[in-house]
């Protein structure tokens, strides 16, 4: 085991910080699904696949972090050119599951496999690139539009008729990114009015295409929101686990609203922790996210390439924004998203590219802390 420890390389506090978000996703997703497993008689089926697809995850972390972080450069736009028709298919061919087309079945495995969560990744190694690459020569429209406001706004829109929320969130840390790697503002604004025009483009095909387009769902979760209906059941459900968590919780495996709360072992997964750790349970898992993004600042600060600090930057950007998304969610700050928590919530595809962005973010650490 020692041997093994030695070979990861790296930044030790996000390794840490990976190794206590695993115990904690372990143990909720045992709690979560003890009820699911129950009525189903599936014993500990459900944790023991989290587990494997956790293990998984981590194995590719491994592998990530140990390539030189310049390879991710090179496949950014052949990533990107792969993501586009992926997610076409998913748009026209998808499976539909709870009334949204986000999954490709695999032939042959019977696997399903989510294109947005490639396309996210894709996307933040393309945008990566080319701030890093062609900073000191974006200074007109055709250098900033073509290479990257239309493929932001492109990637953005084809994920946005199936999951908005996700679409959004990715859409901002691009946002951000090019903010930090001082884009002119002006093309800033100019990427912030395509995407105005590409939501409303979606809006208007909504209307002759109701099949792929969820813009009666984005209404009624908003409405429900800003009338503080309490309209979704998850929200009520979230607000009484909470509630009985306390400052220290019912303690571990104790949950009760597991049996009542939707989705307790993914989108609202935040919820059942914080009823069994109480604030407490709550507030560590937020201090590992912000802990995680103060540590990936810090390469930006040290990292000699730009490439390598804009890498970091993105995918932390994208994990911890989507992290506090689901918080909010579930204390119901903002409408529910259907967003995961990141390395805790159960699922397949979101767990494994998580892992490989956390990876490809060790591998800037470890080339970085070479130098």
């Amino acid at each position: 085991m020692g041997a093994f420890l030695r070979t990861l390389q790296g930044d030790k506090v996000i390794w840490m910080i990976v190794a206590l978000l695993s115990v904690f996703s372990i143990l909720a997703v045992y709690s979560a699904t003890g009820t699911l497993a129950y009525k189903h008689d599936y014993a500990t089926n459900y944790v023991m696949r989290h587990i494997t697809l956790l293990m998984g995850g981590l194995i590719l972390m491994y592998l990530a972090h140990y390539l030189h972080y310049l390879r991710y450069s090179q496949w950014a736009p052949i990533m990107i050119a792969i993501a586009v028709p992926l997610l076409l298919y998913t748009i026209i061919f998808g499976l539909e599951i709870n009334d949204a087309r986000r999954w490709i079945e695999i032939p042959v495995i019977k696997m399903t496999f989510q294109a947005s969560d490639f396309a996210k990744l894709a996307l933040i190694m393309y945008v990566a690139r080319t701030i890093s690459t062609k900073q000191d020569y974006i200074k007109d429209f055709q250098s900033a539009f073509l290479p990257i406001i239309i493929p932001i706004v492109l990637i953005c829109g084809l994920i946005a008729p199936a999951d908005l929320s996700s679409a959004l969130l990715l859409f901002l840390t691009c946002v951000l990114l090019m903010f930090m790697g001082r884009v002119d503002i002006k093309y800033i604004l100019l990427l912030l009015v395509a995407g105005i025009a590409m939501f409303g483009f979606l809006v208007v095909l909504s209307d002759s295409f109701p099949d792929y387009f969820r813009v009666d769902v984005w209404a009624n979760r908003l409405d429900s929101f800003l009338t503080n209906k309490d309209g979704e059941f998850q929200v009520q459900q979230g607000k009484m686990a909470i509630a009985d968590g306390g400052f220290l919780g019912v303690g571990p495996g104790n949950s009760f609203q597991r049996n009542y709360l939707p989705s307790a072992y993914a989108d609202f997964i935040y919820a059942i922790i914080v009823e069994e750790y109480g604030l407490l349970g709550g507030f560590t898992i937020l201090a590992l996210y912000i802990t995680l993004f103060v540590r990936c600042v810090r390469l930006v600060t040290i990292s000699s390439k730009a490439f390598g600090a804009m890498l970091a930057l993105g995918l932390s950007l994208l994990l911890v924004l989507q992290a506090l998304v689901n918080m909010a969610v579930v204390v119901h700050l903002v409408p529910v998203t259907g967003l995961t928590l990141p390395m805790i919530s159960m699922g397949g595809t979101s767990m494994m590219f998580t892992c490989i962005s956390i990876g490809m973010i060790l591998s800037v650490s470890r080339y970085v802390q070479k130098i």
